[in-house]
């Protein structure tokens, strides 16, 4: 198990990894932090939660039952990846990952995002 500063930095050597940060959706609150440069994460986790929010509204409103696992958000240079945590004490919570889509295998990152998911401990 690994804490989440420890989560958030082995996001942060996914390859082409710029940013990565755990958000409480229920609040738009950034948890903990890690990288990001000139990217502001907490104007991130608090406008990724409205699009967390929205798709399990749409969801709902399908009547599926049924959770995101991940949602993608591809820009001309980069790769937003929000991973919904699935285990029971990570209810309500997201990783949110930043890639530079020039450096990024995205197939990669979401898998290893799903191993480090899985390894955290809240």
């Amino acid at each position: 198990m690994a804490t989440v500063d420890e989560t958030l930095k082995g996001a942060l050597e996914i390859e082409g990894a710029i940013a990565a940060a755990l958000v409480d959706y229920e609040s738009g609150m950034c948890l903990g932090s890690a990288g990001g440069g000139t990217l502001d994460l907490e104007v991130a986790a608090a406008g990724n939660t409205d699009v967390v929010r929205a798709e399990l509204r749409t969801l709902q409103r399908l009547g599926l039952d049924d959770v995101p696992e991940d949602i993608l958000a591809t820009l001309g240079t980069q790769f937003h990846l929000i991973r919904l945590l699935q285990s029971r004490n990570g209810q309500g919570l997201f990783l949110y990952l930043v890639l530079d889509r020039g450096r990024a295998n995205l197939a990669m990152a979401r898998r290893l995002l799903t191993v480090l998911e899985r390894g955290i401990e809240l």
